[in-house]
């Protein structure tokens, strides 16, 4: 299997300074993905910026993960939001009359 849109979760961890069990503990969530290559665990370079921001927030603002679960289900709920409302203005702006 290629692995040129994968990073390996032991590199992520290093270079993050996290542990492996939290990549882990967030697969196990449904938080993230991962994929095993032979022995190796990788993640898709896609999710790289969402893995970020889990950490910051499980790291650095301190957030478990039932926490983080609940402020990415608000997050989407959030950008669903925001899409509609996007596709109503533009659907409203043709039938107004200037």
């Amino acid at each position: 299997m290629q692995t040129e849109n994968l990073v390996s979760a032991n590199q992520f961890c290093i270079h993050h300074n996290v542990e492996v069990s939290f990549i882990y503990a967030l697969h196990q969530s449904n938080l993230i993905e991962i994929i095993r290559v032979e022995e190796e665990v990788f993640l898709p370079v896609h999710q790289i910026n969402q893995l970020e921001k889990f950490v910051r927030l499980y790291y650095e603002m301190d957030i478990n993960l039932e926490g983080i679960e609940a402020i990415n289900t608000l997050l989407l709920q959030i950008d669903q939001l925001q899409t509609q409302l996007v596709y109503l203005n533009n659907k409203l702006c043709l039938y107004e009359i200037d």
